[in-house]
């Protein structure tokens, strides 16, 4: 039997209507990440995926076992697939990575070199099979660090070659990208690969897009009964899903056309404790402030939050680290180690000094003076912005030198600072006055302090998916 008869065995022209096996998927790690490089898709049920060999688009299903094992500098990851089709055909596919990362903290990068370690795929058809002969492949990765968010970008190349059972060779090369971040609020990577497969009949090409996205999103929940001691409050929705699309053309086959793949894991919920102050219900930043109090950023054992007091850099830091840090809602651990700063104004015993610390560390925020702190000053709009795009890693992202911003006042912007103002404005997590003046010497108040905070979150949950995954799939 030739592959090209096998190609146009009409069972690959049936509708894939019957009940496909599932199988439970198991994935130990939680990051974003595709299922290796094949365009496939999963939840915490199923896996799937499509196969083009045959110069058809056909649709496999069932169990994916993917894990990743770090050791010193070298971090291996292995995937192992057991797949049916609608029409009973199989796929086998064991394959095991090994990259060596270096981490270069003094420059808060990461670089890693991926090399394929061992693989072993067979796919059968009735009596005819495809079997994985010869695999090449390297992947170069590249993360920025950054306090509130790891960027990371990838570029990959590879050669498959499979012998039939018919004697003949197909080659499949690929080449691609991957993109991707990933914080305490969310995580996306997206990976574009395309194909060129020949075979003795011809070839064709195959583009996969594929992008795994989570994210934790802050929900207000109503409490309808009103004879209660509260009205509503916050729950934290972790979801995840992944989305895919092959766009093919396959002269020797079926020839052109788009298959697309989709699956969502049951999302979870976890409600917070309920705000309850009492000088808010009115205020313009009442969902700011009692969102960031729910999960703990904000802190205020009063039943008064004075929205309109302006906030001191001690409580600014603490509330921007806790915002980005993963251990936002985890107290510090206690350690008996001597801690020592430089700034003879921060109490090294203080439960937030942690935070405090981490903070000036990743040079986020610096004293008022060599040697002081002034942790009860208050914050400048200024100095509040900078501290927001610092911990992003975005502030080198503003134009070139001499710029000007939109305000009225620009002269008047500091220069350490003007970089941020730019970027946050763009982004939306900052805005001047009426009289469009960003008034970057007055100091910033409670109410201002929750809202850039809050859109800070806002930022981290939705709007990089939107442009890592939406941005990258959807517009050409």
């Amino acid at each position: 039997m030739t592959i090209k008869h096998r190609i146009f065995v009409p069972k690959f022209m049936l509708t894939f209507a019957s009940i496909i096996l599932s199988f439970l998927i198991v994935v130990p790690t939680i990051e974003a990440a595709p299922a290796d490089y094949n365009g496939g898709v999963h939840n915490e049920y199923e896996y799937e995926e499509y196969f083009f060999l045959t110069g058809y688009p056909i649709k496999f299903s069932g169990k994916a076992t993917i894990s990743e094992k770090e050791q010193k500098d070298t971090l291996t990851k292995t995937y192992r697939f057991t797949l049916t089709s609608a029409s009973g055909d199989k796929l086998s596919r064991s394959v095991v990575y090994s990259a060596n990362v270096n981490k270069q903290a003094e420059k808060g990068q990461t670089t890693s070199q991926m090399t394929v370690k061992s693989y072993s795929e067979k796919v059968t058809f009735g009596k005819f099979t495809y079997t994985l002969d010869d695999y090449q492949f390297s992947q170069g990765t590249v993360a920025d660090n950054r306090p509130a968010s790891d960027y990371y970008s990838g570029n990959i190349v590879a050669r498959k070659i499979y012998k039939t059972s018919a004697k003949e060779l197909i080659t499949v090369h690929l080449s691609g990208q991957n993109v991707g971040y990933e914080n305490f609020w969310g995580a996306t990577e997206t990976q574009i690969i395309d194909q060129e497969i020949v075979t003795p009949y011809g070839r064709g090409y195959v583009t996969s897009k594929v992008s795994d996205s989570k994210s934790k999103e802050v929900e207000y929940e109503p409490h309808q009964p009103s004879l209660s001691s509260f009205i509503g409050g916050y729950a934290i929705i972790s979801k995840q899903n992944m989305i895919g699309e092959y766009t093919y053309n396959l002269p020797f086959g079926i020839g052109t056309g788009t298959v697309n793949l989709n699956k969502e894991r049951v999302p979870t919920i976890e409600r917070l404790i309920v705000p309850k102050f009492r000088d808010v219900s009115s205020h313009w930043a009442k969902d700011h402030i009692l969102k960031l109090y729910s999960l703990g950023i904000l802190d205020e054992k009063s039943p008064f939050f004075s929205p309109n007091t302006p906030i001191t850099r001690h409580d600014f830091t603490l509330a921007a680290i806790k915002a980005t840090d993963n251990r936002v809602l985890v107290q510090p651990k206690n350690t008996k180690t001597t801690v020592k700063t430089k700034f003879v104004d921060l109490d090294t015993k203080d439960i937030n000094y942690v935070y405090i610390k981490k903070a000036i560390d990743e040079g986020i925020v610096i004293g008022a003076t060599p040697t002081k702190f002034k942790p009860n000053n208050s914050i400048t709009r200024a100095e509040a912005v900078t501290m927001i795009v610092r911990s992003l890693g975005l502030e080198n992202r503003a134009p070139s030198p001499g710029f000007k911003t939109k305000y009225a006042d620009d002269k008047l912007i500091p220069a350490y600072s003007k970089d941020s103002v730019y970027i946050a404005t763009e982004l939306g997590l900052m805005d001047g006055d009426i009289h469009n003046k960003f008034n970057p010497g007055r100091p910033m108040t409670r109410a201002q302090a929750a809202a850039i905070i809050s859109k800070l979150l806002t930022f981290l949950e939705s709007d990089l998916k939107q442009n890592y995954r939406d941005d990258m799939l959807f517009m050409d």
